[in-house]
């Protein structure tokens, strides 16, 4: 895959007390992503075209895409497909790149989020609000032993884009 055309459309940083080693287990790990996404389970085949999956908790594949990029423990890239009738066909295959990189006694994490076209900020406001959530739980549970508890919701902004784009949402 080209990532030529792919531009960041979200990026966040968060330093974390850990090793790079752990910061790639919490990032590919199913025990560990539970704990801190939203309970989903990540499955990652660590290699170049290996499958790239988020389960939830009933087993169902609510994110599926693939390894683009995998340099353990520096730099995990992969395609980012949630699993909504016709929103890839809308807004194309997302990219999701994380970074690790040693800091002092710290990690500095990097994650971005992006895309091979514009996005509006409607739809972005979805991630905008998940991923600070999201990271922010992963570097509790590893500087603590314990994640935080976030409640979160789609943001209704976002839900109204994606309708208004024809985008049929489960639930909705």
């Amino acid at each position: 895959m080209n990532l030529g055309n792919y531009k960041p459309g979200i990026v966040y940083s968060i330093y974390i007390a850990a090793t790079p080693e752990k910061v790639w287990l919490a990032l590919t790990s199913a025990e560990f992503s539970r704990q801190y996404f939203s309970g989903l389970a990540v499955e990652v085949e660590e290699r170049l075209g290996g499958a790239f999956v988020l389960r939830a908790p009933d087993g169902s594949v609510h994110i599926s895409g693939d390894v683009v990029e995998c340099d353990r423990p520096r730099r995990l890239t992969v395609t980012f497909n949630v699993n909504w009738p016709g929103l890839v066909e809308a807004l194309g295959v997302e990219v999701v790149r994380y970074e690790i990189e040693p800091a002092g006694e710290t990690v500095r994490l990097t994650m971005s989020q992006l895309h091979d076209r514009p996005i509006s900020d409607d739809i972005l406001s979805g991630g905008r609000e998940g991923w600070p959530a999201i990271l922010s739980g992963l570097k509790s549970l590893l500087e603590t032993g314990h994640a935080l508890t976030i409640p979160m919701q789609p943001p209704a902004r976002m839900l109204q884009a994606l309708k208004k784009l024809g985008i049929k949402v489960p639930g909705m």
